[in-house]
């Protein structure tokens, strides 16, 4: 499986600003410390604010911060809300134009393939934000946004 650039920015979000939790950072800030479009950050900002995980707070001395804790936040919660399709084959031709596999009817591709996502969510759902953010690292990663711990 392999997860879409949306889903990509929304983690990395997550982990700038679990980095930082006392912080607030802004659009700008995050996508310089990626190298990534703030036009596209935007709209993953915007999505993962309409799902809690983080807060947006306007105006002078507003930025954004973690919606809630990160050890509340589970890895395979933000990939289910940020992915739009989490299908891996598409048996009943959904998205190629209504036509359907040959094969369906007969094949059981469709369970297995099932299960092995059942099992990927699972792994991801054992996470939280806590578990995968080591504050050293990062703080070596990004020296200037993140205090090393003493």
């Amino acid at each position: 499986m392999r997860l879409t650039l949306h889903t990509d920015y929304a983690l990395r979000t997550l982990l700038y600003l679990g980095a930082r939790p006392d912080v607030r950072v802004s659009i700008r800030d995050i996508a310089q410390a990626y190298g990534i479009s703030e036009n596209h950050l935007v709209k993953v900002v915007h999505r993962l604010g309409q799902g809690e995980f983080i807060k947006t707070i306007r105006g002078r001395g507003g930025g954004l911060m973690l919606g809630r804790p990160a050890e509340e936040i589970r890895i395979g919660t933000v990939v289910r809300f940020t992915e739009e399709d989490m299908m891996l084959v598409d048996c009943d031709g959904l998205s190629s134009g209504g036509r359907a596999c040959i094969l369906s009817p007969a094949c059981r591709l469709r369970g297995a393939l099932g299960e092995a996502l059942d099992a990927f969510m699972s792994v991801l759902d054992r996470y939280t934000l806590a578990d995968i953010l080591n504050p050293v690292d990062f703080a070596r990663l990004f020296p200037e946004i993140v205090k090393p711990l003493s």
